[in-house]
């Protein structure tokens, strides 16, 4: 990515996605779209990645790993009263700097691969209107899965705003959300029957592995302290799991073959979030091309974001008939969603 085109990438994270979320990230992509030096570190990364989430991601792993405790002095979740953020970015850049073959080296070989638990908190509402729709049993199949943590969407329970709690409602995840707008969402109280769960990704972060945990651990922007408590928790969820089969792979190559496993009596539900927009454009026309097709011989849903815009849709063939709904908007990392179908 040219430098020019980064810096703009950089002031758009600082204005529009960081605040609210990490004021200490925010701060430092305005300072870093004004360093040529740190853009040219930063323009290392993979084709397709969103830059600024990598180089953070890139940092702060090795901020977890013990390196740069003068650093480390600014990121809340690492110190315990952390500096004031408007004197972090020397000793951000020396850091940088410093560890500049390390980090390139992290910026080529890995991926932006958030496991955002709480995005489950409006896939849940999504799920029951699917079941409500088919009266099927669910078979899941989620593409670019990363660790999987939203294969259990249904082993969670939820509350959103109210004294009500849906879902299962024994789970040690408890996820709180926002409902927004003048619609209310479709709730079953307890969770739809899922039967099949299938996580496809290029890379699959492993949670029996300490170094894929630490990946995603570099993933959460400093000063969310919930997200991560909902990591570490998914995760030792996950770990006691054995029904979950995970691929690696391009899954808009290998869904065909993949979906012949899955048992006849429950609707294919393939589904993604904040991930479609890191699939080249010819392969998101295949993973349509191979939707449609498989739905000429059983029901199927597509329930995805960052297609073609930052709305959810769902798109189903049941019975051969095609239909189509947008069904939200929402926060990036499921803080708050608007419900719209």
């Amino acid at each position: 990515m040219d430098q020019e085109r980064l810096v703009r990438v950089f002031q758009h994270f600082a204005d529009k996605e960081f605040p609210g979320s990490s004021d200490l990230y925010a701060h430092l992509a305005r300072q870093i779209a004004g360093d040529a030096e740190v853009l040219s570190i930063a323009a290392q990364a993979s084709p397709g990645q969103p830059v600024p989430n990598l180089l953070f991601g890139a940092v702060q792993y090795l901020l977890l790993k013990g390196k740069g405790a003068a650093l480390s002095a600014y990121y809340p979740g690492l110190a315990e009263q952390p500096k004031e953020m408007e004197a972090s970015y020397p000793h951000f850049r020396s850091f940088v700097l410093e560890h500049r073959e390390g980090i390139i080296e992290i910026l080529r070989s890995k991926r932006v691969q958030t496991n955002e638990v709480r995005r489950c908190a409006y896939l849940y509402p999504v799920f029951c209107s699917v079941y409500a729709k088919v009266r099927k049993p669910l078979a899941l199949v989620e593409l670019g899965c990363s660790a999987g943590l939203q294969l259990l969407w249904d082993q969670y329970s939820y509350a959103y705003g109210g004294q009500e709690v849906y879902g299962n409602k024994d789970s040690v995840v408890r996820i709180d959300s926002e409902i927004k707008g003048g619609k209310s969402p479709f709730l079953l109280s307890s969770s739809p029957p899922v039967v099949y769960r299938m996580g496809i990704d290029l890379h699959v972060n492993d949670v029996h592995s300490a170094e894929d945990l630490l990946w995603l651990r570099a993933l959460i922007w400093p000063g969310n302290p919930r997200r991560v408590s909902m990591l570490e928790q998914a995760a030792a969820l996950l770990k006691s799991r054995s029904d979950i089969r995970f691929i690696e792979g391009d899954g808009t190559e290998l869904l065909p073959d993949l979906v012949r496993d899955i048992p006849g009596e429950a609707v294919v539900c393939v589904f993604h979030t904040h991930v479609a927009n890191q699939i080249p454009e010819d392969n998101k026309h295949r993973l349509l091309h191979h939707l449609s097709t498989i739905g000429k011989q059983r029901d199927i849903v597509h329930v995805y974001n960052n297609m073609w815009d930052g709305d959810l849709h769902a798109d189903f063939i049941v019975g051969g008939i095609s239909s189509e709904q947008t069904i939200l908007r929402a926060d990036g990392h499921g803080r708050w969603f608007e419900w719209l179908a």
